[in-house]
């Protein structure tokens, strides 16, 4: 009897082993359309440690990724710098709260090829991050458009990398950046003369200064409500 039930586990082990081989049997276009259909964004990260082969399938999965985010993951600096690395068509980057991300990560992140062409990055809430690191990732964002750092510890320097490099910014969430003062935010709108709308809420900057914002860019929208959007920072 014993024999018996030992055939039978040595045969299950021989049938698993069996289908473990035909997986890895796949064409790698194959395999990652199949694992393009996982919907939580860990499990297609987690696939990639299982072998070589599944690795290269998650990076094709990722280089045709357009949207990634990394939401609520509480992914570290470096598996989000060699996810973002493997995205080369990136556009909207989400690497907001939960993550583990410090000034580390978003160096590594900046020296992606996708980080050129990027339109929306949302570092929303991100603790771990100061100057150093924002500033290393937007002067490469040349295409941003929408940029969402409230809840960060940020102060003025950011803001003038981000109006040196980011000339096409279009929106920009700043709520509850309260080292942020008026020199940043004139710098900003000074520089960016496509910024259609601010989110200041929850700053540290008296009313009366976005009076004189206002005269440099008389269309320009300001709002003081904690408007969060979960990926995009649109302003709609």
């Amino acid at each position: 009897m014993d024999l018996d039930k030992q055939r039978q586990h040595d045969g299950d082990g021989d049938g698993a082993a069996a289908a473990e081989a035909d997986i890895e049997r796949l064409p790698v276009d194959l395999l990652a359309h199949i694992l393009s259909l996982l919907s939580p964004f860990r499990d297609l990260s987690m696939a990639g440690g299982v072998s070589r082969r599944w690795r290269w399938a998650v990076e094709r999965v990722l280089a045709s990724r357009r949207r990634l985010s990394f939401a609520g993951q509480r992914t570290g600096n470096d598996t989000a710098a060699r996810l973002i690395h493997a995205a080369v068509n990136l556009r909207d980057l989400d690497i907001c709260w939960g993550c583990h991300i410090t000034d580390e990560g978003l160096i590594k992140i900046s020296s992606a090829d996708c980080v050129a062409n990027l339109t929306s990055i949302s570092l929303w809430g991100l603790a771990g991050i100061t100057d150093k690191g924002v500033v290393h990732l937007v002067s490469r964002a040349y295409s941003l458009r929408h940029l969402n750092i409230g809840g960060t510890f940020i102060t003025d320097e950011s803001l003038y990398a981000v109006a040196n490099s980011c000339t096409n910014l279009k929106s920009i969430i700043l709520w509850s950046c309260r080292h942020v003062t008026e020199a940043g935010l004139v710098a900003l709108v000074n520089k960016c003369r496509r910024l259609e709308c601010i989110n200041v809420g929850g700053m540290r900057v008296p009313p009366e200064s976005f009076v004189g914002l206002l005269s440099i860019s008389p269309a320009l929208q300001i709002r003081s409500i904690p408007r969060i959007l979960d990926a995009g920072v649109q302003a709609s």
